[in-house]
């Protein structure tokens, strides 16, 4: 490949003649892992219901000397589904790796939501996912003997107050890989989630309270967000040979916030973030 586009991390190549679809591709996340992807040689097709941010990222991606591609696609509707992978399939011929990175919620207390907000969370989260995994594995994976899905999750695992119907969606997708790595494995179908913690991202910056943005740095142990980049490089590790192994796992990357959930250091401990020791005596003679 040749360009400017280049991972700081993974050989050149890598994933050359690799095709990778990527939900969700168009901001964030979801173009950080197209990016690095792209940036390996692989050729990328990013969906999302918005053709702007898609067009953006194909700008991006191929102005830089990548292959990527954007088909606009509403990840809930099953038959825009069929069609983004049938084309796929029609003019690359195969697909190696999905990447169901399309989601999203809204922050509300539980008993403010509605059936209307719940039933769209869900759609989206859980009955989108499956319906690309479905169709990839159906019309591409099964036929041609193997491939990779990764979708992404939330961290903390430890329960979300104002996001209880994404963190239900959530832990369905979770299942649902560990479910279809055991009955996909004859097909060589290997499934896995990402549980995402809290990344420097736009829409971190702007969708949420300030208060969110601001402090949530301060609820991670490693004292930091994490970057797009980062992710990438996690997407692209499971998309390369040395991911092979990896089936059934959901990978927390989240700075061991799932771990502690609260500002850290937190009062009980010293002023570096040690943990507290109690005043031992002396050992006396035995």
């Amino acid at each position: 490949m040749t360009g400017e586009l280049r991972s700081e991390v993974f050989a050149q190549d890598l994933l050359e003649g690799h095709v990778c679809i990527v939900s969700g591709a168009g901001t964030g996340l979801g173009r950080a892992s197209a990016r690095e992807l792209a940036a390996l040689g692989a050729t990328v097709v990013g969906c999302g219901r918005r053709p702007e941010p898609l067009d953006e990222m194909v700008a991006e991606l191929g102005g830089a000397g990548a292959k990527a591609e954007a088909v606009p696609a509403d990840i809930r509707d099953p038959e825009a589904v069929d069609a983004l992978v049938d084309g796929v399939l029609e003019r690359h011929g195969r697909v190696d790796l999905l990447v169901n990175n399309a989601g999203g919620q809204f922050l509300s207390p539980a008993e403010s939501i509605t059936p209307k907000g719940f039933r769209t969370v869900i759609e989206l989260n859980v009955q989108g996912t499956w319906h690309m995994t479905h169709a990839v594995a159906t019309k591409a994976f099964i036929p041609q003997g193997g491939g990779k899905v990764i979708s992404m999750t939330i961290s903390p695992h430890n329960g979300m107050p104002g996001m209880v119907h994404s963190g239900a969606a959530r832990a369905a997708v979770e299942n649902m890989m560990r479910t279809l790595s055991i009955e996909w494995s004859r097909f060589q179908i290997k499934l896995c989630a990402i549980a995402v913690g809290q990344f420097d991202t736009e829409t971190l910056r702007t969708k949420y309270p300030a208060a969110v943005s601001e402090n949530v740095a301060r609820t991670v142990p490693l004292g930091r967000l994490g970057t797009e980049a980062e992710m990438g490089w996690l997407v692209a590790f499971l998309a390369s040979p040395a991911g092979d192994f990896f089936s059934g796992s959901v990978i927390t990357v989240d700075g061991a916030r799932d771990n502690w959930f609260g500002s850290w250091p937190p009062g009980v401990y010293g002023e570096s973030g040690e943990p507290l020791a109690e005043e031992r005596k002396p050992k006396g003679p035995y």
